[in-house]
């Protein structure tokens, strides 16, 4: 009874209960407020302009909400917008986009995952100065290389065809994606190679049964980057794409809202852009957990 009498006189043990409205709480979260708003009401202004018609955008309240739902310059912009004189909108762009990313996806990536497991499990000779030399090439402007590329791919046969430009971006993202793979691959305890090994697994056997099992957020950044960075790309479509059927997506886009023949259409300039960039949007979202739980694995080991 003597104890509980004290235990009761000298008040609540524990952790003091945190303040939910406490100044560092206000601030923090208003600038995170602040910021999001900052990259959403463009957004905002975007999708309200693509649902309106021509004359309720002449008012010029861009940030106000369409009286009247149109979605036809969304089917316009796709399918029915006039470049030069082929009127077919976005839609060949969007498969030509697909046909040049998959393949360059698939390949940059599983060429950099083995590389990247192989420099840091498998040393041979000359392994760091490959390294070097991929870590180089991560650094160079893409500007510089374009005319060396450009007849390289001649030479080979492939320059103004999406080949070509799937070998392209196979090469350039090589670096930045073998340093992510190598740095991931270096958390894996030495020990676990060992045994693999004195059980008779191979460098293949190593890769497939234990590697490639453990790194799926590192491969979910691998994906994310490389989606982001071939699908937004225009540049490279520009310079290595010969013939306008051809054009990715982005250079389709660039084509439509540049437009000077006829009317300024802001909608379809609008919804245009929102459809190009849904689908690096639409990767990133169902994914994003093991995007950021993978960039903090390979950032910063290794």
């Amino acid at each position: 009874m003597a104890d509980t009498a004290a235990s009761t006189s000298r008040g609540p043990r524990g952790p003091k209960p945190k303040r939910i409205f406490s100044g560092t709480n206000i601030l923090l979260y208003g600038i995170l407020i602040l910021v999001s708003l900052y990259y959403l009401v463009p957004l905002w202004v975007m999708i309200m302009t693509s649902l309106k018609t021509m004359p309720e955008i002449r008012i010029g309240n861009v940030f106000a909400p369409p009286v009247e739902i149109t979605f036809q310059p969304w089917i316009q912009a796709w399918s029915q917008h006039c470049t030069g004189l082929v009127c077919k909108g976005l839609s060949p762009g969007f498969w030509n986009s697909v046909q040049i990313l998959v393949p360059s996806v698939i390949l940059s990536i599983v060429i950099a995952s083995i590389n990247g497991y192989a420099l840091i499990n498998w040393k041979f000779k000359g392994s760091e100065v490959f390294f070097v030399i991929l870590m180089i090439g991560a650094f160079i402007p893409y500007q510089i290389m374009l005319y060396p590329m450009v007849i390289m791919l001649r030479e080979l046969g492939v320059y103004g065809s999406l080949t070509g430009l799937v070998i392209v971006h196979t090469i350039f993202g090589m670096p930045i994606l073998t340093l992510l793979f190598r740095n991931y691959f270096s958390s894996v305890p030495e020990e676990l190679f060992k045994a693999a090994r004195v059980d008779g697994a191979g460098f293949w056997g190593i890769y497939f049964r234990i590697m490639l099992p453990m790194a799926l957020p590192i491969f979910v950044v691998a994906i994310i980057l490389q989606v982001t960075g071939i699908w937004n790309d225009f540049l490279f479509g520009v310079v290595f794409i010969s013939k306008a059927e051809n054009y990715p997506m982005t250079v389709q886009l660039n084509n439509i809202v540049n437009s000077v023949q006829g009317i300024k259409e802001y909608n379809v300039n609008m919804a245009a852009t929102l459809l190009t960039g849904l689908v690096p949007l639409v990767v990133y979202f169902l994914s994003g957990k093991l995007f950021v739980r993978g960039i903090a694995a390979g950032a910063v080991k290794g």
